[in-house]
């Protein structure tokens, strides 16, 4: 059986464990299983926000644009060549995940002219499929398993000369699995599809290579591992050479070639920038770009590193702890098949969730109809979490 002594001596080799004192902590004794969900904030990020707060907004007032009106821009850069694989001037920061994958998906359709299908998959997020479904002329779902998720033999089976999009999240929601981006993409373009990835769940937590798979269009969030903070905003991501020939729907003054021209006509920005809407929430923007630097600094690498750690530990335990008790693994239990955050099932999830909250000070992450999922984030979560996380499910489990 693995011991909390086991899990003790990982953290003490673990080389990013000096990286949880860069978070605000108010409660060491909560243990918290939903970085997935809503990160931790960075110190880093509360002191960006304070002197924002005060000094760019109390004291610069309006003069601060002048230095605001290229965040998006610079965040993205800083976003997209750190932790997404992405080249300089393909990634914006801006609006809401769902926003930009509408502003996305429209533009997808509009630039294949005759092919009205969407295609995603039955595991897909919800909201993804929800914003779909309002702009394609008809969409078609592969039904993809709930554990692995969807496979590029499935979406193969679906395209035609009529699919103008292919769209799916690189790590599923529910199970955390690992969707093959370079695989999908490919055969997407050999149909003369277009191919718009969700990263939310990625995004911080895997190693993405939007370049090298030559993938066309993504969208995602900022407030899970990137620890952005609430409602932060999510980002999106334009292949260079498709940049010219995608018109985004929503025209806004930030998209305008010259924004502070205030003509009648609207000329679209060149580049990254003609994919912007209406004016950013800056002090939201302040705090994302923290989150953002954070993770950058600790590297990729080492998070994914951590992160495989983290759920290789969840999953042992599972079957050595949770499994005899009547709970089922709903994740991948190859390492390099899931993301960040392991999944377990029960008849009583939700029971056992809102035990865990108000009995036994962690914090997990409910989905109907009876799925536990635990997303321990390599920056603030020790192996000690996960295997203290674990105990106090079983006595939760007991009623």
């Amino acid at each position: 059986m693995t011991s909390r002594a086991d899990a003790a001596r990982l953290d003490a080799a673990d080389p990013l464990g000096s990286f949880r004192d860069r978070f605000a902590i108010p409660d060491p004794g909560l243990i918290y299983m939903d970085g997935n969900s809503l990160g931790r904030p960075p110190r880093l990020a509360l002191e960006r926000l304070k002197a924002a707060a005060h000094e760019e907004w109390g004291e610069g007032l309006v003069r601060s644009w002048d230095h605001w009106v290229d965040v998006p821009v610079a965040t993205g850069d800083l976003l997209g060549t750190e932790l997404l694989g992405a080249r300089p001037g393909e990634v914006l920061l801006s609006d809401q995940t769902s926003v930009n994958l509408f502003k996305l998906a429209s533009a997808a359709l509009a630039a294949r002219p005759g092919r009205p299908v969407v295609v995603t998959d039955s595991t897909n997020f919800p909201s993804d499929r929800y914003v779909l479904e309002g702009v394609a002329g008809e969409m078609r779902v592969v039904e993809a398993d709930t554990i692995e998720g969807p496979q590029p033999g499935d979406v193969a089976a679906t395209l035609d000369t009529r699919v103008a999009l292919v769209s799916l999240s690189h790590v599923g929601y529910k199970s955390g699995a690992i969707a093959d981006m370079a695989a999908v993409t490919r055969l997407a373009h050999d149909a003369g599809a277009l191919v718009l990835w969700d990263l939310s769940h990625a995004a911080g937590i895997v190693p993405i290579d939007l370049a090298g798979t030559g993938a066309d269009l993504a969208v995602g969030c900022t407030y899970k591992y990137l620890n952005g903070g609430p409602g932060a905003p999510a980002f999106l991501y334009v292949r260079h050479d498709l940049q010219a020939e995608m018109h985004q729907p929503i025209r806004g003054w930030f998209g305008h070639a010259d924004m502070f021209a205030f003509t009648d006509r609207y000329d679209a920005a060149p580049g990254i920038r003609r994919f912007a809407t209406g004016t950013p929430p800056m002090l939201a923007m302040v705090a994302a770009a923290a989150g953002i630097e954070t993770s950058a600094e600790a590297g990729i690498d080492a998070i994914r590193a951590k992160s495989m750690s983290l759920t290789a530990l969840l999953v042992e335990l599972f079957d050595e702890r949770l499994a005899p008790i009547g709970f089922e693994l709903g994740t991948p239990r190859v390492a390099e098949q899931r993301g960040g955050h392991v999944s377990v099932r029960h008849p009583e999830a939700a029971a056992i969730c809102e035990r865990l909250i108000a009995d036994h000070h962690v914090v997990p992450d409910f989905r109907p109809p009876d799925t536990v999922r635990l997303g321990p984030a390599p920056l603030y979560t020790s192996h000690v979490d996960v295997w203290d996380a674990v105990d106090r499910i079983v006595a939760a489990a007991s009623g």
